[in-house]
């Protein structure tokens, strides 16, 4: 009758121990014993000899930059999952944070009921602060609110289109290009009024917009100027100077979008001509 053999280590208790102590991963470990990290049979070992010690394995991170030690500690004291994410650290948090976030404290069997229930404070001002990187994204619904309180009409390409909304007005259909920039107008404000056409890796030169294709270019600036310039007379131009076309300024976002106080919005406004 065979019996079986107990494993034979080349580190003892103690070693492993402090190695666990000292340690953010398994790697980690291993390498502290001067073991090879890329042996599955010696990580297995030295997890089946941990577990058989009952050693705390909680501060592992892994890739994280957090243990569980610190999770459990931001999801208790934390009211929302905002409040978690400052106490970890993660203060510009990827898109799937949260759900790995959240795997990892379901793992732990920790309550996460209180950061799902809506508050009814209100947030203080300073919280919603400005990112001027997200302006590409704002400049359509700012550009479409313009148009709207003119009594025009907004469409949106149901499919891509090389304009990004269709206006119709009093005077007809319009066909507008959407554009930003985030320099300010004070300055030597560029922006481009070209296209790149589809190519592997994005990497073909910008063209121009065809004027009988576009009729207007709405762009907002760094200083939530906005401009309403026709077409034809950027037509040929891949990119411009903003200062050169103030006579097409139409209006200043700043008071919708809540810019800070510094912020110094031209006194007038002159219509499109």
């Amino acid at each position: 009758m065979r019996t079986s053999i107990p494993p034979k280590y080349t580190w003892s208790d103690a070693q492993l121990t402090d190695a666990v102590k000292a340690s953010a991963c398994w790697r980690d470990v291993v390498r502290a014993l001067g073991l090879t990290t890329t042996s599955e049979g010696v990580m297995r070992r030295v997890r089946r000899h941990t577990a058989l010690l009952g050693l705390d394995v909680s501060h592992f991170k892994g890739t994280r930059t957090w243990d569980d030690a610190q999770l459990k500690r931001a999801i208790a004291e934390g009211h929302s999952w905002d409040d978690v994410f400052t106490s970890l650290g993660l203060r510009t948090p990827r898109k799937d944070t949260r759900a790995r976030i959240t795997g990892h404290a379901i793992r732990l069997g920790l309550d996460l009921r209180h950061l799902n229930a809506k508050s009814t404070a209100i947030p203080p001002p300073a919280s919603w602060r400005i990112d001027p990187m997200r302006l590409r994204d704002a400049a359509l619904p700012i550009a479409a609110a313009w148009f709207t309180v003119r009594g025009s009409t907004i469409s949106l390409p149901i499919e891509q289109a090389v304009y990004d909304l269709m206006v119709q007005s009093d005077d007809g259909i319009h066909r507008v290009q959407v554009k930003t920039t985030t320099t300010k107008s004070t300055g030597n404000g560029i922006v481009t009024v070209s296209r790149r056409p589809y190519s592997v890796g994005n990497l073909a030169p910008r063209m121009p917009y065809d004027p009988d294709v576009i009729d207007y270019f709405f762009i907002v600036d760094g200083d939530f100027d906005m401009y309403l310039i026709p077409s034809r007379v950027v037509a040929g131009r891949v990119a411009i100077q903003l200062r050169t076309y103030r006579k097409y300024l139409v209006g200043n976002a700043s008071a919708l979008l809540g810019a800070d106080a510094d912020h110094e919005p031209p006194g007038v406004v002159v219509p499109v001509s």
